[in-house]
């Protein structure tokens, strides 16, 4: 059988490596988080846009159907 020798320095560059990628993964964590913030505030502003043009189309369809009965144009029901 092979003998393997472990050091301390082998340890050592090992825990460095971890560390540093570690590191990388809570930057990389960071930027996701802001980037999901980002997305979450577009969405809100999206919806809020929506909400205002189907206001406006409500409002639009009222007016229409108050002309259609002054015109008496609407379909009896």
């Amino acid at each position: 059988m092979s003998e393997s020798n472990v050091t301390n320095e082998l340890i050592y560059s090992v825990l460095q490596k971890m560390q540093a990628d570690t590191s990388e993964m809570k930057f990389d964590m960071r930027d996701l988080k802001v980037r999901m913030t980002m997305v979450e505030e577009h969405l809100g502003s999206s919806l809020i846009a929506t909400s205002g043009v189907n206001s406006r189309l409500d409002r639009l369809n009222d007016r229409v159907e108050r002309i259609e009965r002054r015109l008496d144009l609407s379909e009896a029901r």
